[in-house]
């Protein structure tokens, strides 16, 4: 009996090795990311105005990000498998710094929708990459308490951003440029400066790395192994099988759905704060940010709760659940009752942001190696097209309602519905709970 044990020592030694050195760069990377495609929200009221862009063009054009990303997403992923993570993360990160800051000189509606599809098209990949990344180093059943804290940077990203955001929209005329310019040069800047540090910060795989040591390596590697081989015997595919699976296409409509509320709240957030009375910039970001920091405080606990119990497809489904009621009674209590409605948009945010982990560990659950890189992918690419639809939507409804109000219960709709949807196919499947994988065994 001291053989397991000495084992799962070494395990855990290795994996806690593995968490303290790429979780907190991966981490980092990805704040930076969705702090550049969320930074025009707070640059919105500014831009809007120089440029005399509607609502429903500055959702159109903040949509068009997940257009461009959407479109170059598997092949991204592709490439990903095939050059390994420090060299394509590094040639995602250079030329999304460079067009993030390029949105500083975007001068009508044109130029907007343009550099915002380009960036799109840069930072493709970067989110599957790293999810697949992390099926090269953590175990299974380790996966969905991975992916919360490293979803926790969403809203870390944006509860940081947003009074960092207004203290740079007020160095308005420094140097000739308008605050909002300043905004997207200083924030799109350390992707670039990080791109240059990654394939020296990045080991690929468990084999190369030079701080674990060889019982480590062995140890680690032979977990993962033998979960990957039993996704194996449970029907594996290629890369082009899996573009076309079912499982994979089912998750991805799933992605879909919660996928729109966390860019329809991101993107409109300040919008919505805004109509609850009149702020400074650095007020308007500082109460922003509280939606994020409630949500900041539950994101670990419940992932790890999902993979304790096993039961991810109901987490998912309760969280979603969950934003949709915050969603709903926001748009109720907007104009009447500011604090109320703050404090259930936070439990929206809380409930959209601890749905994550769990969801994306369900299909990363389902194949390994290349068929892996494709599931995640195309899960992914399909479900950012919610990224473009839920700005657009919002910014639609706001035009011709002239409140975000509609918006907000076109959100807490949809969550719902893809909160219904996934307890009853997930909920049903062994990766969505896997007291049903242990039974058919």
């Amino acid at each position: 009996m001291s053989q397991p044990l000495q084992g799962s020592e070494v395990l855990e030694r290795a994996l806690s090795k593995v968490r303290w050195r790429i979780l907190p760069l991966i981490a980092l990377l990805y704040f930076i990311a969705y702090l550049d495609r969320s930074n025009v929200s707070f640059a919105k009221e500014q831009m809007s105005a120089d440029l005399n862009l509607s609502a429903t063009v500055f959702g159109l054009g903040a949509g068009f990000f997940f257009i461009g990303y959407t479109l170059f997403e598997i092949p991204s992923n592709a490439g990903m498998y095939r050059f390994g993570a420090r060299k394509w993360i590094a040639r995602i990160l250079i030329p999304w710094g460079f067009l993030a800051m390029a949105m500083a000189i975007i001068t009508g509606t044109k130029s907007f929708y343009a550099v915002r599809f380009l960036l799109g098209v840069a930072e493709a990949g970067f989110f599957p990459a790293v999810i697949f990344y992390f099926t090269l180093w953590f175990p299974v059943r380790q996966r969905a308490a991975i992916l919360g804290i490293f979803v926790l940077a969403q809203p870390i990203a944006n509860m940081l951003g947003a009074p960092l955001s207004g203290l740079i929209l007020g160095m308005h005329g420094i140097a000739g440029l308008d605050g909002w310019q300043w905004l997207y040069l200083i924030e799109g800047l350390p992707a670039v400066i990080l791109g240059f540090l990654a394939p020296v910060l990045l080991t690929d795989r468990p084999a190369e790395a030079t701080w674990l040591s060889e019982e480590e390596k062995y140890t680690l590697q032979r977990a993962i192994d033998q979960d990957n081989a039993a996704i194996t015997r449970s029907g594996d595919k290629t890369f082009l099988q899996t573009l076309t699976d079912r499982r994979a296409l089912v998750y991805s409509l799933l992605n879909f759905g919660m996928v729109m509320g966390i860019y329809g709240l991101g993107f409109w957030l300040p919008s919505v704060v805004s109509e609850m009375g009149h702020y400074s910039d650095l007020t308007l970001g500082l109460i922003v940010a509280m939606p994020y920091l409630a949500a900041s405080c539950f994101i670990i606990w419940w992932s790890r709760r999902a993979d304790r119990t096993g039961k991810r497809a109901l987490h998912v489904a309760m969280s979603l659940f969950l934003a949709a009621f915050g969603l709903l009674g926001a748009g109720y209590t907007l104009s009447l009752t500011p604090i109320l409605a703050l404090i259930l948009l936070s439990l929206a945010a809380v409930g959209i942001f601890t749905a994550i982990g769990p969801m994306l560990s369900m299909p990363a659950s389902l194949f390994s190696g290349a068929a892996a890189a494709a599931s995640i992918g195309v899960v992914n690419a399909i479900g950012n097209i919610g990224g473009f639809v839920s700005p657009f939507a919002v910014g639609y409804l706001t035009d011709i309602t002239g409140s975000t109000r509609a918006g907000l219960w076109f959100l807490a709709a949809a969550l719902a519905l893809t909160g219904l949807v996934t307890l009853l196919y997930a909920g049903r499947r062994p990766e969505g709970n896997t007291s049903l994988a242990t039974r058919s065994h």
